[in-house]
């Protein structure tokens, strides 16, 4: 499914229809026309999301506090379950709703319980930093977890699909206070949420994270969880202070054996190989990944994945992995020499080239 087709015919006459139901005089018409005009076809995803809100705009009230109520009533009669197209509503009050701060805060928490407002708030951020940290900072204390998981998400100085936050990528304070609010909170939902906003941070700023994971690490479980994920982008690249935050010791009496794997690997098939972890003594605690350097255009570049994270009693254990070369919109394989490493605690053990084809 290519998720800019999402955006058809029946959810625009879904839109239609329901703000039909709390405004007589909108043109449906008038309104689906413009949508699908002759710029449509080539419309990305967010350029269509951003259409759709600006051509609603053109037939809704010029009262923007009018118009708000409209698409809140409007909002409710939606299928919850559309939750990317559903952001439409948000994209509204992104385009329209900067001049109208309050408003466009209530309007923002009443849209996120079903369908999240985190890309619409960074603009809001971005031209009203102060007012808008204050409004972030009340919404940790919310009894509804979409609207607490808005203040972490919503902050992420890097949030995929979004625009950088440069204000906190250049000093994450603020969201680190943020997060500090968030970090007991019970919810699965927010505190992952809390862990890739850390993420983000350690990528320009890893001593604050490490320093966070310090100071938070033991205290409970779910704040362990919080700690681990967000430090996972440092510990695949092999930060020492932080893999011995956790206690994954140096692996000096580590040794791999029986490393074998598929040299001639055909496009769209899986890669397969095996190793022996092996010691005199009991393995304890390791973190075993794989690293493949996949060939491109110009040079290689080295992407690191998890096999598994576990205390060992035994002195060897055998691991057997999968990767699949299939075509996926999201990374382009290019034919030629890749090489695999097997890293374990963040240090590289044995490394073999393979050919895909």
């Amino acid at each position: 499914m290519v998720l800019k087709n999402l955006y058809d015919k029946q959810y625009i006459q879904e839109v239609s229809d329901n703000i039909i139901q709390n405004y007589k005089s909108f043109d449906k018409t008038g309104f689906t026309n413009t949508v699908f005009d002759k710029k449509w076809q080539n419309l990305k995803l967010k350029q269509r999301m951003r259409h759709i809100s600006a051509s609603m705009g053109r037939y809704l009230p010029l009262d923007y506090q009018y118009a708000s109520k409209i698409l809140r009533k409007s909002f409710l009669l939606m299928d919850s379950k559309k939750r990317v197209q559903n952001m439409i509503f948000q994209d509204f009050v992104e385009l329209y709703g900067l001049n109208y701060f309050e408003i466009s805060m209530k309007n923002l928490e009443h849209f996120t319980q079903n369908c999240s407002s985190e890309f619409a708030i960074r603009e809001f951020i971005s031209n009203y930093p102060t007012k808008t940290i204050k409004q972030l900072k009340l919404w940790t204390k919310s009894k509804s977890l979409h609207t607490r998981r808005l203040a972490s998400e919503g902050s992420r100085p890097l949030l995929p699909w979004a625009s950088v936050l440069h204000i906190f990528k250049d000093n994450p304070k603020e969201v680190l206070d943020i997060l500090e609010l968030l970090k007991f909170d019970k919810e699965r939902y927010v505190q992952k949420s809390v862990a890739n906003s850390l993420n983000d941070i350690s990528k320009n700023h890893p001593n604050l994270v490490i320093k966070f994971a310090k100071e938070n690490i033991g205290k409970t479980k779910s704040l362990d969880y919080i700690i681990s994920h967000g430090c996972r982008t440092l510990l695949k690249n092999g930060d020492k202070e932080s893999l011995d935050i956790f206690g994954f010791k140096e692996p000096k009496l580590i040794d791999i054996e029986n490393f074998k794997l598929s040299t001639d690997v055909k496009m769209g098939e899986n890669l397969r190989f095996c190793f022996d972890i092996i010691s005199k003594q009991k393995l304890g605690l390791l973190r075993v990944e794989y690293a493949i350097w996949f060939k491109r255009k110009y040079k290689s570049n080295k992407k690191v994945f998890k096999i598994s994270q576990a205390k060992y009693e035994s002195i060897k254990v055998q691991k057997t992995k999968l990767y699949s070369f299939k075509t996926i919109s999201t990374r382009k394989y290019y034919k030629g020499l890749h090489k695999l490493d097997i890293i374990i605690n963040g240090e590289t053990k044995a490394s073999k080239e393979f050919l895909l084809s």
